[in-house]
């Protein structure tokens, strides 16, 4: 009995952790792409002429700017934009516009 109680306990704080750390990642996603959000429209719907990321997957996301931080896609702004991004800050952002209703 006294198993049974000790690992419901660490199951149950397990998964309350695992809630907090995917909550703190959307939140910095969220963060994070505030710097997108005046070219890009904070859902990703760019309301002009700039490429819309509306509905692209993370996937997509991630290999757009890997390849502007490479020089490998022409961009005016976003190369350098890119370049201050590590890998981590790039998912995140990723995540949080592909999970955009």
């Amino acid at each position: 009995m006294r198993r049974f109680l000790l690992l419901t306990v660490f199951l149950f704080c397990s998964i309350t952790y695992v809630n907090e750390v995917l909550a703190l990642d959307i939140s910095r996603g969220m963060i994070l792409s505030n710097s997108c959000a005046a070219c890009h429209g904070t859902d990703g719907k760019s309301p002009g002429a700039i490429p819309s990321i509306y509905r692209k997957s993370a996937k997509f996301i991630v290999q757009a700017l890997h390849e502007f931080q490479d020089g490998k896609r022409p961009a005016t702004v976003m190369g350098w934009q890119a370049a201050g991004y590590s890998d981590e800050e790039i998912r995140l952002i990723a995540n949080y516009f592909s999970s955009r209703p």
